[in-house]
């Protein structure tokens, strides 16, 4: 049961990341500070997966990004998109209803 858990619960995880990471784009974010912000709401995301989903979001026009070289290290600098904010909006009304229906639909489960 436990291998089943865990993949029902990483294909839920799987959804509410992209909105997460949405959700912080409103400011420009590079990487790191991304993975910072999310950790400090509670939700942890690994390189592994933020970089993959990052360009993914970028190839969907959601996100553009720019290089800073102007530091020693260069920063690649990740933000939403006109298109991106519309999109972010629409996804979180749509999970503010999702939840609260869930919600209701759970309450009654104990």
């Amino acid at each position: 049961m436990s291998n089943l858990l865990d993949s029902l619960s990483t294909e839920l995880r799987r959804g509410t990341l992209t909105l997460a990471v949405l959700s912080q784009l409103q400011t420009q974010q590079y990487g790191y500070s991304l993975v910072q912000l999310l950790e400090k709401s509670g939700i942890t995301i690994e390189q592994s997966t933020l970089y993959p989903l990052l360009r993914r979001l970028e190839k969907q026009e959601l996100v553009e990004s720019v290089w800073d070289t102007t530091e020693a290290r260069p920063r690649k600098y990740y933000i939403l998109t006109d298109y991106g904010a519309e999109v972010y909006e629409k996804l979180k009304e749509e999970w503010l209803k999702n939840s609260k229906e869930l919600y209701k639909l759970l309450e009654g489960d104990d």
